[in-house]
């Protein structure tokens, strides 16, 4: 990745170009594969970059039932009820692990939660994986808005297009275009 950047930059430089291509640019553009990726930094993480199972926000349909309905997923159920691709744990199906909503024939939302975390990477195996509100802040840093009450809190980090429901032992995280 390194390497790209500098071949990149130097191509820049050859060709009179005056974009300037940084290391910071290029890791905050970088594709973030939930299940593969291991971003560690809240501040490389942009929403229309996250995809689940190579499914992105604002792809179509039909590539997204293609994508987590027909092609099989080792050791997850896909299924379609409504406007929801849910993705369930083949081995502890209590509940959806992860999924997608489709609105107009767009992906319109991706969401994982706790139930997800053996499959996730990066710093959101983390957020799954916190025990207060606290830590998720101290993970990702203060969120844009949000709501704190006695039964959880909304840390919504609208800049970057996601939003952390943080209810005790239920932690969800909600991709939206920003």
């Amino acid at each position: 990745m390194r390497i790209l950047s500098m071949i990149a930059l130097a191509l820049l430089v050859g060709l009179g170009g005056t974009m300037i291509v940084t290391p910071d640019a290029v890791a905050k553009a970088r594709k973030y594969e939930l299940t593969r990726n291991n971003v560690q930094k809240p501040e490389n993480v942009d929403s229309t970059l996250v995809s689940l199972y190579g499914v992105k926000l604002g792809d179509s349909e039909i590539d997204a039932v293609e994508m987590l309905i027909n092609e099989k997923i080792s050791g997850v159920r896909a299924e379609q009820e409504g406007v929801f691709v849910l993705l369930w744990d083949q081995s502890n199906p209590t509940g959806a692990m992860a999924g997608v909503q489709i609105m107009d024939g767009r992906v319109t939302l991706i969401f994982i939660n706790n139930r997800f975390v053996h499959k996730t990477r990066g710093i959101f195996r983390r957020v799954l994986t916190a025990q207060s509100a606290k830590e998720i802040r101290e993970l990702l840093g203060p969120e844009d808005f949000g709501d704190e009450n006695v039964m959880g809190a909304m840390l919504n980090y609208q800049n970057q297009g996601f939003l952390v429901n943080y209810l005790g032992r239920d932690i969800n995280v909600e991709f939206t275009l920003p």
